[in-house]
């Protein structure tokens, strides 16, 4: 209970109750923080994942506590668990590429993972111990989850697909992270892969919120808009704080044309986390359909400054420039966003008629034939933004 008291000490106001037990500093009698605390108990016992858990929290919260923390536990930095606790707080920090790194080397002893792990953030040891060091979890499911849910954050739907279909054959009565799988399936149009997925939830547990946003999902890709609002709003029944059942929420309002329903629901979800980048993003986009580019303008900075490797984020902030007439502002964000892979094609068309206006030909042909490659992709993948169709090197493809 004294731990759960001192949590909020470093990110805001303190509740009375609480204060009475802190100092003036939010620390306890003895003047030691949460942090402090946490660390504390993790190293007399590093098993102990509910003080990784909340000591992670903090860090999502403060990241200017993260050398620190790490200075503190470096007694324990060959530790599985503590690499644990470095897969959780990269993927809270959409810090994808490192967490799969190390999942990498925990799973299949991949040994040259680590080094790309340790650019930002927490540093990784160079030798795990022996107990990892051959590929020891190679069995865990947590890992195969967090994997299946890092791919799915970067946008590599084919690998997360891979990894979550796994992780069903692997244990078919689970639930966790299986609404993360049907918004996978949901973007790979894989229609009858939804259903199934959503009629054995229903089997499963029909009163999990998970099992609700399935099922909403599969009705959204029948065009039931109203069907699935009543889903994802009976999810939240089930939890007011489901983050993703807000957003998806507000994605079904903005499809019935509701714009006020829509802003609620984006707001409810940033209220619950900040650091939701699609309800930020869902705000842009509502606020530019209601043509207010300014507000909409705002809101796609706050998602690019949350995900900032996300090429539709530097689309959407284009669009608007554009239409506030601010041109060059436009074609750089256009630029971000290709050298970002601009999977959708969306950039490279924009970026191309801009250099066509401007009188720059040979650009302008550069980009469209870059558009057409793009799209050709899309065609065979058959998903529009995947992973195949964004190379690291499409901007000097276009450009030079």
């Amino acid at each position: 209970v004294v731990l759960k008291g001192l949590r909020g000490t470093r990110r805001g106001p303190i509740g009375k109750r609480t204060a009475a037990s802190l100092g003036v500093n939010g620390s306890d009698a003895s003047g030691d923080t949460a942090q402090a605390i946490f660390i504390r108990s993790i190293l007399m016992y590093p098993y102990n994942w509910s003080a990784w858990l909340d000591l992670a929290e903090l860090c999502s919260d403060d990241p200017s506590i993260d050398r620190e923390v790490e200075q503190s536990l470096s007694s324990i930095s060959g530790h599985w668990m503590y690499h644990f606790f470095c897969v959780h707080v990269y993927i809270e920090n959409r810090a994808n590429e490192n967490a799969i790194a190390i999942i990498e080397k925990l799973a299949n002893g991949n040994i040259n993972a680590t080094a790309e792990a340790a650019s930002g953030g927490f540093e990784v040891a160079e030798h795990f111990d022996d107990a990892n060091a051959d590929g020891f979890f190679v069995q865990s499911s947590y890992l195969q989850s967090q994997l299946a849910m890092a791919y799915y954050d970067v946008r590599d739907y084919d690998s997360a697909h891979e990894h979550f279909l796994a992780l069903a054959e692997r244990e078919p009565y689970r639930l966790d992270h299986m609404d993360a799988f049907s918004n996978v399936l949901y973007v790979k149009d894989q229609k009858v892969a939804l259903s199934h997925l959503a009629h054995r939830s229903i089997a499963i547990d029909k009163y999990r919120p998970e099992t609700c946003i399935i099922v909403g999902n599969y009705y959204s890709s029948k065009a039931r808009h109203e069907k699935a609002v009543q889903y994802f709003q009976r999810a939240l029944k089930l939890d007011r704080t489901y983050l993703s059942a807000w957003t998806l929420l507000g994605h079904e309002y903005i499809e019935m044309k509701n714009t006020a329903a829509a802003i609620e629901a984006y707001r409810r979800a940033v209220d619950i986390s900040e650091r939701e980048y699609r309800a930020w993003y869902g705000l842009g986009q509502t606020y530019e359909i209601l043509n207010m580019l300014l507000h909409a303008l705002f809101y796609f900075r706050k998602a690019a400054a949350l995900h900032p490797h996300d090429s539709r984020m530097w689309c959407a902030i284009g669009g608007c420039l554009l239409g506030l007439d601010r041109r060059n502002d436009a074609e750089k964000s256009y630029e971000r966003a290709v050298s970002l892979g601009d999977g959708e094609g969306i950039a490279t068309r924009k970026l191309a008629e801009l250099y066509r206006e401007d009188g720059e030909e040979e650009k302008a042909a550069k980009c469209f034939l870059r558009h057409l490659e793009l799209r050709y992709q899309a065609q065979e993948t058959g998903v529009v933004g995947s992973k195949a169709s964004s190379s690291p090197v499409a901007f000097e493809m276009v450009i030079r």
